[in-house]
């Protein structure tokens, strides 16, 4: 059986062997990069790689540019690592593609168990399973969203946030029930990192965006109208 391969970009050779270390003995394969550059390599480079834990503070090219170079050309999962906790910060990585986002010092218990929620969720070929609702067709085993006909390209949360969304039409979904199921393990954020996602996602929707209602002071609901 091939084994997953996951590749890690930390200036940090120590935190690279840290994190090297917990993911080889959960079985998958690690690639390393000291460097913005030669991770940008390794991806063109390696068309298997299924994940990429990647650290914002490197030389010659900073976490948040390797991000977008490899969001134009791949929607490969992000965990992106930062010494900076700064709000600002991590709603620009979010704009940009990033998945999950995870501040320094950390447990590598927990990032281990978010890469593995997040591969759950991108190897679930075996189990086909097509959502539609109102001109929305959402396919999580091509892990493809159409509406009316035509693609539309979601970042992974995105596209788990509306699976969710669809999932439980009709249904009043607080805050802290989408966080606890969406982002699959508990949350120590706040409901603007929801409210982000959200935005971003009724933008990429269209006409479609309305679907999700928002419901003030408790969360939001997901209703399809009809097809168009």
């Amino acid at each position: 059986m091939e084994t997953t391969k996951i590749l890690v970009v930390d200036d940090e050779s120590r935190m690279r062997k840290l994190v090297r270390d917990f993911l080889v003995k959960k079985g998958y394969e690690v690639l390393e990069a000291g460097d913005g550059e030669e991770a940008l390599d390794l991806f063109y480079a390696d068309k298997d790689i299924a994940l990429i834990i990647l650290d914002v503070m490197m030389p010659k090219i900073n976490g948040f540019d390797v991000c977008r170079e490899i969001r134009e050309h791949s929607k490969v999962p992000i965990i992106m690592l930062t010494a900076r906790g700064g709000e600002s910060d991590e709603l620009n990585g979010f704009e940009l593609g990033v998945d999950e986002y995870i501040a320094k010092p950390f447990s590598p218990k927990i990032l281990v168990a978010r890469v593995e929620a997040i591969l759950r969720r991108t190897n679930q070929s075996q189990e086909e399973s097509r959502i539609s609702a109102g001109g929305i067709v959402l396919d999580q085993a091509a892990h493809i969203v159409t509406i009316d006909g035509e693609r539309v390209e979601l970042s992974f949360k995105e596209f788990e946030l509306l699976a969710y969304f669809m999932e439980n039409q009709g249904l009043a979904l607080s805050r802290e029930k989408i966080l606890n199921s969406v982002w699959n393990y508990d949350y120590f954020g706040d409901a603007r990192t929801i409210d982000t996602h959200v935005k971003k996602l009724r933008s990429k929707m269209g006409a479609h965006g309305d679907c999700i209602k928002t419901i003030w002071g408790m969360g939001y609901k997901f209703e399809a109208g009809e097809q168009r």
